[in-house]
């Protein structure tokens, strides 16, 4: 796990004004909107937000992937339907809530893994909801 400083580090960066084309690109599209501090963007209660890498295909339909890094925030109440860090037994995962929280069903957002039914004698834990995740496409 890794936790959010509170260092204050603003970086502000330039941001493009419109979406950049998938394929061919629009000479016309060359103008700035501002600019963009992925803290602020990524990260709305600093001192409620932690850091931790996925693992693992089963998250795969919900846009997460091996080696991805997730944004979590323990301040927001979980509902069904929000992709959580749980602790079931003492392991750590992530899946989709299915129901109330501590009752239910945790999903898998990929048809290849099995869902994972909760019952009355499992130990579950919600440790924060997944607000973002961010993907590297070139490692260093």
């Amino acid at each position: 796990m890794i936790r959010f400083t509170d260092a204050p580090l603003e970086l502000p960066l330039p941001l493009h004004g419109h979406p950049v084309a998938a394929g061919f690109p629009s000479p016309a599209d060359d103008h700035l909107e501002g600019s963009l501090d992925l803290n602020r963007h990524l990260v709305r209660r600093p001192a409620a937000t932690f850091f931790v890498r996925a693992r693992g295909e089963s998250m795969r339909d919900a846009g997460i992937f091996d080696g991805d890094l997730l944004i979590v925030d323990r301040s927001l109440n979980p509902r069904p339907g929000d992709v959580v860090i749980v602790a079931v037994d003492g392991e750590f995962c992530v899946k989709r809530l299915c129901g109330e929280p501590g009752a239910g069903v945790l999903g898998s957002d990929n048809p290849d893994f099995p869902d994972l039914a909760i019952d009355s004698e499992s130990r579950v834990e919600i440790w924060g909801v997944v607000r973002s995740s961010v993907r590297s496409h070139r490692e260093r």
